[in-house]
């Protein structure tokens, strides 16, 4: 299944409602990274924003999951069970709605060389050239599955099977911002200077992330991204233009 397909229909959909500490509650629709999957949370998401549930004070999807963080009832809001049986109601009518017509977005990407140090070593593993993998990463679109671990940080997916790469066993304690990195068929671009242990195989000269700019974050769940390489040339003038 590649990483724009479908969401399953309503009929299709199961799901399990868990409690996550006092004042939250998740919302699980499997246990592996699937485009289908990502698409039915991003819907899901959708779907209980659009409800404004009394007490609800967040929704956030996941890879496989929604997180519902709300006010418990000793604090106005509902109790967990009350919630939990609303959110299942809810989902029940149908959970469809259109949560993954993201926006399309070129990345501009320069690989390898300084801005891309692991690109070999991720070759070497994928059993590919550099080139290969430039292909293999740059020609089919991603989609952004969620932003976590710090503010404007994507994760996207998700890529073939030869970009299956473990992590690095050891992490860096600094990776700069707008590095493009992978590890586990997914991809990660850094939006400031970071601790990582992804494997570095290009970087973008984009800002990804702008607390002056609306949204702050270039790149939003549920968008579609095509990985567009580029010079050193063409990055360091992209950077610039963009200063």
């Amino acid at each position: 299944m590649n990483a724009l397909s479908e969401p399953p229909s309503p009929a299709e959909t199961s799901w399990r409602i868990l409690p996550q500490g006092d004042r939250c509650l998740i919302v699980s629709f499997g246990d592996r990274i699937d485009a289908a999957v990502g698409r039915t949370c991003l819907a899901a998401a959708a779907r209980l924003r659009d409800a404004r549930l009394p007490g609800v004070t967040d929704v956030v999807p996941s890879f496989v999951a929604v997180a519902v963080h709300y006010r418990p009832g000793a604090h106005g809001g509902p109790t967990y069970a009350q919630l939990a049986e609303r959110i299942g109601q809810l989902l029940a009518e149908g959970i469809r709605a259109d949560a993954s017509g993201g926006r399309e977005v070129d990345i501009p990407v320069c690989y390898g060389g300084e801005h891309g140090p692991d690109l070999d070593e991720v070759a070497r593993a994928a059993g590919l050239t550099p080139e290969g993998v430039i292909e293999l990463h740059s020609q089919p679109r991603s989609m952004v599955f969620m932003l976590g671990f710090a503010p404007g940080h994507a994760y996207l997916g998700v890529h073939d099977e030869k970009l299956n790469i473990p992590r690095r066993p050891s992490p860096r304690t600094a990776v700069p911002a707008g590095a493009v990195a992978v590890a586990n068929r997914q991809t990660v671009i850094y939006p400031n200077r970071l601790p990582g242990g992804w494997n570095i195989i290009g970087a973008t000269p984009l800002t990804m992330f702008d607390p002056a700019r609306e949204p702050a974050a270039l790149l939003q769940p549920g968008d579609s991204v095509r990985f567009v390489p580029i010079t050193p040339e063409e990055f360091d003038r992209i950077r610039e233009a963009g200063r």
